[in-house]
């Protein structure tokens, strides 16, 4: 596939990146300092961009088949909505271009029912979590919000605390839920980022995962 990923930068996007080049598909990295992401590949393109600009965007999506969104807070405390300003940005180039597929980074968290998660989790670690964390879910859920009220095809993955571990290649999925679990390795979100592109089961559903 021909993929655009932002966020390529961070931590789980130049994963994102480095996986989808190795596994054959075509990637542009969207980054806002390309010195950030020192990968050279011959299917790989680094485009310099602003995320929060639409009309940017639309060269870097044009004949994509897919989007990743690895888009996150630089911070706790950062409160400038990059997620769900990023996105809006993001489905707006993508209408204007024709491009339909998108997968997105949010988080367990989110999920305010907290279905598939421990009981005593539920009602100890979740509110301390969500408190501390309250910019950076309140973005998450603007991000997903938009994209339920979109006409992209969406998927949404709602992983727990992520590790720089290396990647295992096994993990777990729960449609509209959480997986129980504390942690997971980015390098196994990224694999889950990628093959739920080519799941149409996927589509217009968030999914939690975790470490298998």
């Amino acid at each position: 596939m021909q993929l655009t990923v932002f966020g390529a930068t961070g931590g789980t996007g130049r994963l994102v990146v480095e996986q989808a080049l190795d596994t054959g598909h075509d990637v542009r990295a969207v980054v806002r300092t390309p010195a950030k992401l020192p990968l050279q590949h011959r299917n790989l393109q680094i485009i310099k961009a602003d995320v929060f600009d639409p009309e940017a965007l639309k060269p870097t999506l044009a004949g994509a088949d897919a989007v990743i969104s690895a888009l996150g807070a630089v911070g706790r405390k950062d409160t400038g909505q990059v997620c769900a300003n990023g996105v809006r940005s993001i489905l707006a180039a993508m209408e204007s271009t024709g491009v339909h597929r998108i997968a997105a980074i949010s988080a367990q968290p989110v999920l305010r029912s907290g279905a598939g998660e421990p009981l005593w989790f539920r009602m100890t670690v979740t509110p301390v979590i969500r408190a501390i964390y309250r910019n950076t879910y309140a973005d998450l859920e603007r991000m997903e919000a938009l994209l339920a009220d979109s006409a992209a095809e969406w998927t949404v993955l709602r992983p727990p605390y992520l590790t720089d571990k290396p990647g295992t290649g096994r993990y777990r999925t729960a449609f509209e839920a959480n997986v129980s679990g504390s942690s997971l390795t980015r390098a196994d979100l990224a694999t889950a980022l990628l093959t739920v592109l080519t799941d149409p089961g996927t589509i217009r559903h968030a999914i939690g995962v975790g470490a298998a």
